[in-house]
Formats: structure tokens, sequence, C-alpha cells
């Protein structure tokens, strides 16, 4: 019994707790050593690897551990938290208490390895282009970005297998470039001798540009036609650029023909970028098109708290939570709030609070606070989705109209500080039910619905200004 006892015991808390909530805390815990008592209790060792977590896990999670492993020894068993020794923070891989993806890829997050800087050389001068600091090790997983982490990972383990080509969408800032960057450091570590070449759209527009100048289009063709795995952000921008897209198709056609590997990001789903031939935007979708979306509030805070760690930093919950409820639009503003807490905090020689981080971002939570009237959003989603101002509070109920109404009620909801029967009154007299129900379903198709939560994206960015 005790050598399965806590391998048991986190199967049925991944059961139980918020998936995201069991993927930050419990799942990242090394193996426990499993032990008998004195006293005829069962002890249940396990290391932890700073104060911070040993504190979070005793305070939120320790009776609950406790009371699973009991259930399943049938006797009493006994959590002891303890902290890792420095030396044993290593880098190298440790267990888990599971492997298991969502869906089972060849290739596992803790075999990978960040590749050793070459010396007296900075990132950008790498034949690859590759930044070692991105790797899958530190990128913070959960719902928004599970599936594309899950594609991603399939496609380091088995390059030019499945997924090809990758075609990974959503805004900015949500960590697009670090996941093609992790795909590429997974690569090299496992097949050192591989040919990756991570690069921005523009960089391949400024290369075609050089070649065509000086006639050496061979040259282009040499250095991408034989690559192993091609790594390209924000193909957004070879719209209207014919030559280029000339150049990118007999790439991709060269890549796709020899089993080489291609991963693209975009602000956009293939059928929604514009000024950009069918017949590529046709093999951009021949793949797998993947969105990540904005991170919800767990995946927010353990971001928080993974980048606080990295900067040799305790984040108190109460804090995370705070700037996490406050910071909702990307990864990007996320990390740029922390750093002006942490700045804040050194400077002041503050022990990190909610009040010291409200002090911090005053000037952010200012923005934030700005009132954001109804007239605005409906002006704005009218605009978005062309339809007339009047619609959003007329009397006519055609989809076209209805379904731009019901989001205007939702941001409404979402956004200011109006009540049901206001925000009622302002879309055209209509009964606090309605809003309701607008409000409800609007949220629940979110949920599901890639494409309707970026266009929300987008019209809350707006509206922020």
């Amino acid at each position: 019994m005790n050598a399965d006892l806590w391998q048991r015991g986190c199967d049925q808390l991944a059961a139980e707790l918020p998936e995201q909530q069991f993927n930050t805390w419990i799942r990242p815990l090394p193996t426990a050593d499993v032990t008998e008592g004195g006293d005829s209790t069962t002890v249940v060792s396990v290391c932890v690897p700073n104060r911070f977590k040993l504190d979070w896990l005793r305070n939120q999670y320790a009776g609950r551990i406790e009371a699973v492993l009991s259930e399943i020894a049938g006797k009493p068993v006994r959590l002891d938290l303890m902290l890792t020794q420095r030396e044993a923070l290593a880098p190298a891989p440790r267990k888990t208490l599971s492997d298991q993806e969502t869906v089972d890829p060849p290739f596992k997050p803790s075999a990978v390895r960040t590749p050793p800087p070459v010396a007296n050389t900075t990132p950008a001068l790498l034949p690859h282009r590759l930044n070692p600091a991105l790797t899958f090790d530190t990128l913070v997983p959960g719902r928004a970005n599970q599936m594309a982490r899950t594609a991603a990972l399939h496609v380091a383990g088995a390059p030019g297998a499945m997924y090809n080509p990758l075609f990974v969408y959503g805004g900015v800032g949500l960590g697009k470039t670090h996941l093609v960057h992790a795909v590429g450091n997974a690569l090299l570590a496992n097949q050192p001798d591989a040919r990756v070449l991570y690069l921005h759209a523009e960089q391949f527009i400024s290369d075609v540009v050089k070649n065509y100048q000086r006639k050496t289009f061979d040259g282009l063709k040499e250095k991408y036609h034989s690559l192993d795995l091609l790594l390209i952000d924000d193909v957004q921008f070879f719209a209207g650029k014919e030559r280029t897209q000339e150049e990118f198709f007999n790439a991709f056609e060269a890549l796709l023909a020899k089993r080489g590997h291609i991963i693209m990001t975009s602000d956009t789903y293939p059928k929604g970028l514009v000024n950009i031939d069918e017949r590529l935007t046709s093999r951009f979708d021949a793949g797998l098109t993947v969105a990540i979306e904005p991170p919800e509030l767990e995946m927010r805070v353990a971001i928080l708290i993974r980048k606080a760690e990295a900067e040799r930093t305790v984040m108190p919950e109460d804090v995370a939570f705070f700037i996490a409820k406050n910071v909702r639009a990307n990864v990007r503003e996320l990390e740029g709030a922390l750093r002006k807490v942490l700045a804040y905090s050194r400077f002041s020689h503050k022990d990190i609070n909610i009040q010291l981080a409200r002090n911090a971002l005053k000037d952010l939570l200012s923005i934030q606070n700005r009132q954001i009237g109804v007239e605005n959003i409906q002006k704005t989603v009218a605009d978005f989705y062309k339809i007339k101002v009047a619609d959003m509070y007329s009397k006519k109920r055609p989809a076209s109209i209805a379904r731009p109404r019901q989001i205007g009620m939702y941001l409404a909801k979402e956004m200011t500080q109006k009540s049901l029967p206001e925000i009622g009154e302002l879309f055209g007299g209509r009964d606090h039910t309605t809003v309701l129900y607008a409000v409800r379903k609007i949220a629940a198709e979110r949920q599901k619905n890639t494409e309707l939560n970026q266009q929300l994206h987008v019209l809350e960015q707006t509206l922020k200004g």
C-alpha cells in the first residue's frame, strides 16, 4: 500500500481539485517518501522548493491532502512538508507526480533542457535565433494555452509527423512567441544536429527583398528549404507582399515535401487574414489551427508567482490575486505590472503587500477605473460589427443586430458599474431580465467559442484605450 499511496492520493486530488490549482501546486511536487511512524501513523514526507510554496501548501492544501491519504490508507496519515536543500534545486529533470498530458504527447516537458549559451554570443546571433530561456519548463500551463501547448509538445517530440503546419493564433502578449521558441529549444535539446530557424515575418520579408535586389534566390532557397523546423512569427505581416508570399509558398511546399515542420503564429485565424493569397491561407489551415486565449484568473496568479520566484522574490497569494484581478489583458501586461511592484518594493525597502501593490500600480489602476460609458460601448460594438449605433437600442430583432446588441449588454455589465435595469434602459428600455439573459448567454459562449472570445478581447482592448 505504502509504495503507491502518494500516487493514488495525487490521482484522487487531480479528480477533486480544479485543474489549474492541481497543476500549479500539487503536480510539480516530487514523489513523496512514505514511512511508518512509531504511533502507527503513516508519515508522508514531501520536499518543497521554497518557503512560500511550503506555507501555501500547508495553509491551503495540507488538510485536504492528509484526509485523502488517510481515506486511501484506511488509517491516519500525517503529511510532513519540508524545504528542499538549496543544492537540490539544480535544473536537472526530476520525476513529477504524473507525466500525463491532456493528450499523451511523445515529448514530456520534464525532458526539456535549456541549451547552453554559446560563449560571447548573444541569442540574436545564434544560428537558430532561439531564446534559450523560453522553454516548456518556463511556460505556465493553463486552460488558455492548453490545446496549443499539447500540440506543440507533439511537434517537439515528433517533428514532421503530426500537425504540420501548426498554426497558432491569438492576441498580443499571450505567449505565442514563447511557445514556438519552446518547441525549437526542445527539439535541439533532443536532436542537437536538427536544423532549426526562428524568425519574425518581417525578417523573412527583408531576406526576400535583399535576395531580389542581388538576384540570389538560390541562396534564399538553400537557407529555408533545407530546414527541419521553421518557426515564424506574425505571418499577418505578409499581407500585400506578393513576392514574399510567393517565396514563402515555395519554402512551405519544399519543407512539407521533405517532412520538415512549420509552426506559424498570427493575430487571427487563417481565414481571417487579409491580402494574403488564398493558396497560402488554405495551406495554413491544412494542418492544425489552435488559439491561445487571454489567461484565466488562476493562470494569471500562477504566472505571477512563477515570475516572482524567477526574480528570487516571494509573491504573497493575496497580492498575486489582487494584481491578477486588475490586469487581465495579457501575459505581457501582467509581467509589466509585476516588475513595477517588485521595483517599488526594492526602492522603498518595504515588504510586498496589497497596499504596496496598489501604490505601485496607481497609474494603471486609475486607467482601469476610468469610467467607460455605455454609449462608448455601444458605438465601439456597432462600429466593430458594422451596424448603426441606433440599432443597439432599437426594437429591431434580426440576428445581425440582436447578436451585437447582446454583446454590448455583456460588455456594459462587465466594464461599467451600471445595474442591469440601468443597462436595459440605455439599450432601448429593455427589461433587466433581457439584459441578464444576454450577459449569461455571451459569457457561456465565450468559454466555448474561440472566435467570439477573440472578438470580445479586441473590443475590451479598444475600450480600455
